[in-house]
């Protein structure tokens, strides 16, 4: 059974690991372009500014475009009981957060694809 890397750093080092960073960031580029939000992340953008990029994306959806927030949640298949555990009171803390869960289930879609 496979087991998700416990935080973003970790998930971004295993995705490079297994050559397959470049397919996650045509995975999340995919899906939020599904979404009607783009992204844009170019294939070479390192792992620090990907992280840095999607936070930012997330917190200006949730801060400004609430309604495409939770459509692109819905596209990217977030679990809505992993998002309800999350605290919403820090609006910058919980972007992270919600940035690390679709970052955890596009790895999880890229990591089965290439296995199966």
């Amino acid at each position: 059974m496979y087991v998700a890397p416990a935080n973003t750093d970790l998930l971004l080092s295993e995705a490079e690991k297994e050559n397959l960073y470049i397919k996650l960031i045509e995975q999340l580029n995919k899906d939020f372009n599904f979404a009607n939000e783009p992204i844009d992340l170019q294939i070479g953008i390192l792992p620090e500014d990907l992280k840095s990029e999607l936070h930012e994306k997330i917190y200006r959806l949730i801060q400004y475009k609430f309604a495409e927030y939770l459509s692109l949640l819905y596209i990217v298949d977030v679990p809505e009981e992993q998002v309800k555990q999350l605290d919403g009171s820090d609006i910058m803390e919980l972007s992270q957060q919600v940035s690390f869960l679709i970052l955890k289930r596009e790895w999880m879609k890229v990591w089965f694809r290439s296995r199966y």
